[in-house]
């Protein structure tokens, strides 16, 4: 095993860093920028309400989301509880459903309905987005560039990264600080968040991370309310978070506040 505090040198090509190293970054930064722009024409625009009541029934959750997370900004008591009451009463009595009646029922079944099945197939698109492009670059990457070590870290590491660095080149002598080429694709998988959000802007389709975590979806800022999903249960949800939430304005006390702050000195 190597020796804890002697420098560990490897003798590599530096045709390497050019060769393999570069080629990995530019190729991960040009297939994020192409699954990007291939989801946005890919997706399909999110379905509009098509009554008034169906537009109250998406639009009601977001109120009561939106008064729980900014209620503190500019609402004083009175108004708060006002907003508060007429929020909990609505959820509770169900006056916000599209359909009231209904009330109780199981949700209808997705694969019956029209928004279900469109919701189901823009999930597929999107796996297929992010499974497609990352099978092609592994397995070019393990046809081409499989057991190379491409590159040193300049700062210490613990064994335990040892694993995730040196992924298809792991031996007990080598040093945890040096990377092979395809633990060099899984670094840019996990860090190219930054630079796709410099290219393309926060929000985009490239990043991986997010699309695994289910927040690539732009029909949720539309409709929270996804297909399978009983309205009445969520609008319950909400209202017991606000019925034990208490009041809090940022602009209680404001004027004792800055009256201390510009207050003179040693009086």
């Amino acid at each position: 095993m190597a020796v804890q505090g002697v420098e560990q040198t490897i003798l590599r090509d530096p045709a390497l860093f050019y060769w393999i190293l570069f080629p990995i970054s530019i190729v991960m930064i040009l297939t994020g920028i192409l699954r990007h722009y291939a989801t946005v024409l890919m997706n399909s625009t999110p379905r509009s309400p098509s009554t008034l009541a169906e537009s109250r029934e998406r639009l009601a959750l977001l109120r009561g989301v939106n008064l729980r997370n900014n209620a503190c900004s500019v609402l004083n008591r009175e108004s708060f509880e006002m907003r508060k009451n007429y929020m909990i009463s609505g959820f509770r009595s169900g006056a916000f459903l599209k359909d009231p009646n209904n009330r109780g029922q199981p949700p209808a079944n997705p694969m019956t309905d029209p928004a279900g099945m469109e919701a189901m197939m823009g999930m597929m698109k999107g796996n297929m987005m992010m499974m497609v492009p990352q099978t092609l670059i592994m397995s070019w990457i393990n046809a081409f560039f499989s057991g190379f070590v491409i590159l040193k870290l300049p700062f210490p590491l613990t064994i335990r990264f040892k694993s995730m660095l040196q992924s298809g080149v792991m031996t007990r002598d080598l040093d945890v600080r040096w990377v092979s080429s395809l633990s060099w694709y899984f670094l840019n998988l996990m860090g190219l968040q930054s630079v796709f959000g410099f290219i393309l802007g926060s929000d985009n389709a490239a990043n991986q991370m997010a699309q695994q975590m289910g927040m690539a979806n732009p029909a949720a800022m539309v409709n929270p309310l996804q297909p399978g999903q009983d309205p009445d249960k969520l609008y319950l949800n909400e209202a017991e978070n606000l019925e034990v939430m208490e009041h809090f304005c940022i602009l209680d006390g404001v004027e004792e506040r800055i009256l201390q702050n510009f207050a003179p000195q040693g009086i």
